[in-house]
């Protein structure tokens, strides 16, 4: 909807204080909610763009909270095959069944 651009610029207008929150929502047609996200993800990145940078042969290029949103992902992935796989059984037992009963 929004480029990282125009959150970038909504976020800077409040901390400059060019604008109110409420002024840059109700501009944006956004809930107050979305925009405190933006600014939360605008505070992480820039406290992670300024931090030392990590020393990539030791494999810590991604941040702790960046590492366990993957694992959840590969969690959440591998649990939608697993689901995937019980429906493929349950449908093959289904046939086999009917085919029983016929």
């Amino acid at each position: 909807m929004f480029s990282a651009e125009q959150k970038a610029q909504a976020v800077l207008a409040v901390w400059t204080e060019r604008c109110r929150p409420a002024d840059v929502c109700r501009q944006m047609k956004i809930p107050a909610i979305t925009f405190s996200h933006w600014q939360s993800r605008a505070m992480e990145g820039m406290l992670q763009a300024l931090q030392s940078r990590v020393n990539l042969a030791q494999g810590q290029a991604l941040s702790p909270r960046l590492q366990a949103l993957l694992a959840h992902q590969h969690r959440k992935a591998a649990a939608s095959r697993i689901e995937q796989r019980l429906e493929q059984i349950q449908l093959a037992k289904t046939e086999e069944n009917q085919k029983k009963t016929e």
